[in-house]
């Protein structure tokens, strides 16, 4: 039987592991905090989830060989069903999708789509596409200058960046999130890349990038901005961050998922009606709360070379409301009950201050 560990030599071997054989899209998002980790038998597997009531949430997909990938997730299930659990994965990837969604035992819930790139095609990308020439001419032209910190750069000036992130939390819709959002990258720049634009010497954005090391590729998984930050500022950091990592080598970034994004095939065909309702509400009502919307297009707007599409798993024929809260809880740090309070909450203090939502101007 495989073990779950707490301690902090724990996150060191699970960091060993993602560093030499991460492939999934999400695989180093299981170091950030709050994650549980579970470890193959044999220790040479890993994955991170949390937990609500009877249920494991596993952000991406078990970290291991291919070839072990078969049996790894099948000592997973073993291993939750053995303390009267079940396992929903989110955002697992195509290697686990083809090998569950052909099993007669699951199903794929279609619930977004991933934009991607090949960097050292990233030039061309922009030589094809004039609006997006115009973003990046329209942040230069305002003075704003991308630049990439180095780990003491950023210790010297993290009371800046950190500013930048508070500002842009407090103007969200919603509290923020974990799981596989988590919102403090900075607290551990080991393998991470950060990229920051200055205007005039002062940080008014910066992006934050995560490694995908057996894909030789990079996850781009943040990007807060100043209130005040003139349009095209992120994608003048997302141009910055392709070239370097095209210099590097890397054949493959992705800006993570666009949720409820249709540009991978249709969110909800062939569900069941109360899913397609809940999906079509959310999408049709959320904006108060968070801009779907505006997010697939600043991702659409960088022109992506492919979208691919992004799953909860379910060990079911059916995905069930309760594996959906558990989907949820683990987004919102625990009871989903408790977290749209708050999100209500933190909506009606925003409003009675007056602040705007980041979502509702353009990303750039």
């Amino acid at each position: 039987m495989g073990r779950i560990r707490e301690r902090d030599s724990a996150r060191d071997d699970a960091r060993e592991l993602v560093m030499r054989l991460g492939w999934n899209a999400a695989a180093y998002q299981i170091l950030n905090p709050g994650m549980r980790l579970w470890f193959a038998a044999d220790g040479d597997a890993v994955a991170g989830f949390t937990s609500y009531r009877n249920t494991w949430v596993v952000a991406g997909a078990p970290v291991c060989t291919h070839d072990r990938l078969a049996s790894v997730a099948s000592e997973l299930q073993h291993d939750a069903a053995t303390r009267g659990c079940r396992l929903v994965y989110f955002g697992a990837g195509a290697r686990l999708e083809r090998l569950l969604g052909a099993d007669g035992r699951h199903h794929l819930l279609r619930l977004g789509a991933q934009p991607s790139w090949d960097p050292r095609q990233w030039h061309d990308v922009v030589r094809h596409k004039a609006t997006l020439r115009a973003q990046l001419n329209r942040a230069r032209n305002k003075g704003v200058r991308p630049f990439e910190w180095g780990a003491a750069t950023v210790a010297a000036r993290l009371s800046e960046l950190r500013a930048v992130l508070d500002e842009w939390l407090h103007r969200r819709g919603l509290p923020p999130l974990h799981f596989m959002t988590e919102p403090d990258t900075l607290y551990d720049l080991r393998d991470r890349r950060v990229f920051v634009a200055e205007q005039h010497g002062q940080v008014v954005a910066f992006l934050v990038a995560t490694p995908i090391p057996a894909r030789t590729g990079w996850l781009v998984e943040q990007w807060p901005r100043r209130s005040d930050a003139v349009n095209g500022t992120t994608h003048l950091l997302v141009d910055s961050a392709m070239r370097a990592f095209s210099a590097s080598h890397a054949a493959f970034a992705t800006l993570g998922l666009a949720p409820l994004s249709d540009r991978a095939g249709p969110i909800g065909e062939g569900e069941p009606v109360w899913i397609r309702m809940v999906l079509r509400w959310i999408a049709a009502h959320g904006k108060r709360f968070y801009n779907f919307r505006g997010l697939d297009a600043f991702k659409a707007s960088l022109q992506p070379m492919e979208w691919e599409p992004v799953y909860a798993i379910v060990p079911a024929p059916r995905a069930t409301r309760p594996m959906l809260v558990a989907v949820a809880a683990a987004f919102g740090g625990g009871n989903p009950a408790g977290f749209l309070a708050r999100a209500a909450g933190h909506a009606l203090r925003r409003e009675v201050s007056g602040v705007r939502s980041p979502n509702e101007k353009s990303h750039g």
